[in-house]
């Protein structure tokens, strides 16, 4: 067990339950010192974390409003699985990304979304680092892993009718102006990241191998905190059962493989070792975060869940056309069903952070959801403005329950960049321009 003590020999929040390759971090305990060496019942200790979640193609836009604020608020049909978070919600109308405006179609028009920055056509890639990735440089160092970089959709290659690379449609999160961040998309690798699980164990229980180490701190910490603990290794459990069963499909997918000369990335699901339910898929990852925030493994995460020309298909919600295609029908009953189930699992990485402790509040309270999509019409390619709603309020730092709307504000007033400074000041980074901004946005 790696235990950092103070001289007074409390327990350090940075407190690791070891086993032969694994590390364990923990979730906050009341009795454990808070972040290190400050006290468990200072509130600013607590760490802030940033989500973000992505659709492409926009959303069912006749059923995409809001009204009201706070528990008054009203919300459209692809927004009715949120009503439990309306006090924490903010539905913010009429933003734009300026240089994803009149360059094509697709590519053009995701690549740059949370850069701000213009994007190259042709071989060479160049736009800009994304705000996610700036955050994780500013914020990284205080946790164990950066930021988490996951996807539910296999990047895609070659080239638009644009001109501009696939790359673009495929990845949200950048290191730079040519160089996306290597998206996860096995649930499985994922979860052995969380957790630095390693080498031929993998196939072993991480808490069977942390199991001497836990009961130690267990015999430790107060009453309230063991029954924390132990709900906490529980839930730890029940993702690992799913991520065995993920675990098989990937060795299975390697032998796939191999057999035909083929990366697996390349295979259609499940032969390529993703789950072929989308649905097991996307609430594994959110899982995943939910459990990377509870344990401060991270502060930064992007989940992309399904990326830009889908090819996801929704046999589930009786919808026969893939997702791109759909969008292209972006008013029908078939399209919002599509809109409503992502907007659901916001509100299930929302619920679990919201049933997390923390301090005298919740990992949600200190923390901010932010699903976006990268055009408003799927039919009409239109990137005039932007959907964005946000769940959580950062620590109190940002105020929430609110309908904003900056439809009819001047363009400079209304650029995604100036939110995103916004929310990097809010996080602590002390910068003054990013992207295409050098303010922050008004009233928010």
């Amino acid at each position: 067990m790696h235990d950092q003590t103070t001289s007074d020999q409390r327990l350090s929040r940075r407190l690791l339950l070891q086993g032969t390759g694994v590390s364990m971090a923990l979730p906050w305990l009341e009795s454990v010192a808070v972040w290190g060496e400050e006290d468990s019942d200072d509130a600013s200790a607590c760490p802030q974390r940033l989500a973000i979640m992505f659709m492409a193609n926009g959303v069912a836009y006749n059923h995409w409003w809001a009204k009201g604020n706070d528990a008054e608020m009203e919300l459209g049909e692809c927004l009715t699985p949120l009503e439990p978070f309306k006090q924490k919600l903010n539905f913010i109308k009429g933003l734009y990304n300026p240089a994803a405006v009149g360059v094509g179609i697709h590519p053009g028009q995701t690549g740059n979304l949370l850069s701000g920055a213009k994007l190259q056509k042709g071989a060479e890639l160049r736009g800009g680092v994304s705000m996610d990735q700036l955050l994780a440089k500013h914020v990284g160092a205080e946790t164990l892993q950066p930021s988490l970089v996951l996807g539910c959709e296999q990047p895609t290659t070659g080239y638009h009718e644009t001109n501009f690379s696939m790359a673009y449609s495929s990845h949200i999160s950048w290191h730079d102006a040519t160089s996306p961040v290597p998206m996860e998309t096995y649930p499985a690798l994922a979860f052995d990241s969380l957790f630095e699980n390693r080498g031929a164990m993998r196939n072993r229980s991480v808490l069977d191998r942390v199991r001497e180490h836990a009961a130690s701190l267990q015999r430790r910490v107060s009453h309230s905190d063991q029954a924390k603990l132990d709900e906490y290794l529980t839930s730890v459990r029940e993702i690992e059962k799913r991520i065995e069963r993920m675990r098989r499909l990937s060795d299975k997918a390697a032998e796939n493989a191999r057999n035909k000369s083929q990366a697996a990335a390349k295979l259609s699901r499940p032969d390529s070792g993703l789950p072929e339910d989308i649905r097991d898929h996307m609430r594994l990852m959110c899982d995943i975060i939910a459990t990377a925030f509870q344990t401060d493994k991270t502060r930064v995460a992007t989940l992309l869940l399904c990326r830009d020309i889908s090819g996801l298909i929704y046999p589930f919600l009786d919808v026969r056309l893939a997702h791109h295609l759909a969008s292209h029908r972006d008013t029908t009953d078939d399209y919002l069903r599509i809109c409503r189930y992502y907007i659901e699992q916001v509100a299930y990485l929302a619920g679990k952070l919201e049933a997390m402790p923390e301090g005298d509040s919740t990992v949600l309270d200190h923390s901010m959801l932010m699903f976006m999509s990268n055009m408003w019409s799927g039919k009409n390619h239109d990137s005039s403005k932007v959907p964005l709603i946000q769940v959580g309020g950062l620590a109190g730092t940002v105020p929430t329950g609110r309908t904003l709307d900056y439809s009819d504000r001047p363009d400079d007033e209304r650029k995604l960049c100036n939110l995103y400074l916004s929310l990097m000041n809010r996080m602590g980074v002390p910068i003054t321009e990013f992207g295409d901004s050098t303010q922050q946005l008004a009233g928010f």
